[in-house]
């Protein structure tokens, strides 16, 4: 065996399901069809609990600090406001903040934890084929070399190469609809605000405008006048400077010097399976969307963290395949409720007739500004919220409930020393409570779990898993029987 599991692609996904499998202790080894890491920002925003994640992992290190602090998005007809959305705390207990920040820049962190944790991604070799057996997935390189590994996870993206020779399908469709994207300065008066995002209302279609880290903006526009099969860089750049002004009312802006340029369109596909045997999918490679929202990155964080300490088990011989089940049960039922949102969230910004632009303007924009609608918006994008309660690990009970995540309580370790319960759980599990309980967990767990003390817990012990949800609550009897039915 070369290696433990082989993860293909090297974008946040594949590099954040490296590093969880690292911190518990599994050989992995990371492989990406492209000659060089990416510099282009694609993504620009990671919710709360993208952060988390990104914490748990030990590896959000400066990315706050780079971040640019854009809470609001203030939505114009021309020059004239029509509703602002602050994006606060939604109230669920976390110490990770939002950040507005490049892809790139939360690749390169995620590049440099991997590096501590003794791993470093291999560039310019995909994989073309693949085959598995009861003990294993051999992978055929594109150099002609092979890769013997226990497990394949494929985090090769929307056209995944995994996917398809493993034979998953991936039903949807590709829509019409395209957009401008565009980072680059922004000069000329007046000055758009950097406190946050702007967006227009127009009749020939929106547009956005995001601070980015650097002075930079990120402009992004639906527009489907703009007829170009396969435009060019300086193409897009040129339509986007005719837009700009128009659409913002706002006669006195340019584009100035752009640092990338791009087309897409809107795919809405969700992968049949999120394993095939040994070969698993997590992030694009499972599901694409509408990027309005800002899921994407977000919910393949939480695809790799969800699947490490899983596949980590099964590696280690400490659980069954069968663990592996619950990857798909808990993960996929978000992936399609995220597509639902920002397919409705696509029809709200592109609303092209009479009558969509009425009820968008005169209406939808109205009733979010209430503040109650603000909090909801804030809290749904945060994905703090998501929960498998409904899962094949989830229960009932006193809240918070099996599947449930735990907020990141202020607690204590065993000598005092004072700490947050989600900087804990880095490659760990973790007991608040009883010592009877927590020597139980230690006997099927091993020295993969610490114990807490936290001033709000009394009554039953909580078994936290490494994903800051809830396994189960009790005393020993419950944790075994928990651990028993889960791990098998």
């Amino acid at each position: 065996m070369d290696t433990e599991v082989l993860v293909v692609g090297a974008g946040p996904v594949g590099l954040a399901l490296a590093c969880g499998l690292r911190q518990h202790g599994v050989a992995v080894r990371v492989i990406d069809r492209a000659a060089v890491p990416a510099t282009t920002s694609r993504a620009n925003f990671v919710h709360a609990r993208g952060s988390e994640v990104l914490d748990r992992l030990d590896a959000l290190g400066e990315l706050p600090q780079e971040s640019v602090r854009a809470m609001t998005i203030t939505t114009y007809a021309g020059d004239r406001p029509m509703m602002r959305i602050r994006f606060g705390d939604p109230g669920l207990g976390t110490a990770a903040a939002p950040m507005v920040i490049s892809q790139a820049r939360v690749e390169a962190r995620l590049r440099e934890r991997l590096a501590e944790l003794g791993v470093r991604p291999e560039w310019g070799n995909g994989v073309v084929e693949i085959a598995q057996d009861a003990t294993g997935v051999t992978a055929v390189l594109a150099d002609g070399g092979t890769v013997r590994a226990g497990w394949l996870a494929g985090c090769d993206g929307a056209g995944s190469t995994v996917r398809k020779l493993a034979g998953i399908g991936f039903p949807g469709v590709k829509v019409s609809e395209r957009f401008l994207l565009v980072d680059g300065s922004v000069e000329g008066e007046p000055a758009l605000d950097r406190s946050g995002t702007s967006g227009w209302v127009h009749r020939e279609g929106m547009l956005g405008a995001m601070p980015m880290p650097g002075g930079q903006w990120r402009l992004l526009a639906y527009d489907p006048a703009f007829v170009e099969e396969k435009p060019g860089e300086e193409q897009i750049a040129d339509r986007m400077r005719h837009i700009l002004p128009a659409r913002s009312g706002l006669p006195g802006l340019r584009l100035g010097e752009v640092t990338w340029a791009s087309l897409f369109s809107v795919h809405r596909r969700l992968a049949d399976g999120y394993r095939a045997g040994r070969i698993l999918l997590a992030g694009d490679a499972a599901h694409v969307h509408a990027p309005f929202g800002g899921q994407g990155m977000l919910t393949g964080l939480g695809d790799a963290e969800n699947l490490a300490w899983k596949l980590a088990l099964v590696v280690r011989g400490s659980a069954g395949e069968r663990l592996l089940d619950t990857y798909q049960a808990e993960r996929r039922p978000l992936a399609t409720a995220v597509l639902r949102g920002s397919t409705a969230a696509t029809r709200v910004n592109i609303a092209g007739g009479p009558i969509g632009r009425f009820l968008r303007d005169q209406i939808l924009l109205r009733v979010f500004s209430q503040a109650w609608i603000q909090r909801w918006i804030t809290y749904t994008t945060s994905q703090l919220w998501v929960g498998y309660r409904r899962g094949p690990l989830g229960g009932r009970g006193g809240r918070p409930r099996p599947g449930d995540r735990v907020p990141d309580l202020a607690c204590a370790r065993d000598d005092g020393t004072r700490t947050r319960l989600h900087a804990e759980l880095r490659g760990a599990w973790a007991v608040l409570g009883a010592d009877a309980a927590f020597e139980a967990a230690r006997r099927r767990l091993g020295d993969r779990v610490v114990r807490l003390h936290a001033p709000d817990t009394a009554g039953p012990a909580l078994l936290v898993r490494p994903d800051g949800h809830l396994a189960c609550r009790g005393g020993p009897a419950e944790f075994g029987r928990w651990l028993d039915g889960a791990l098998g």
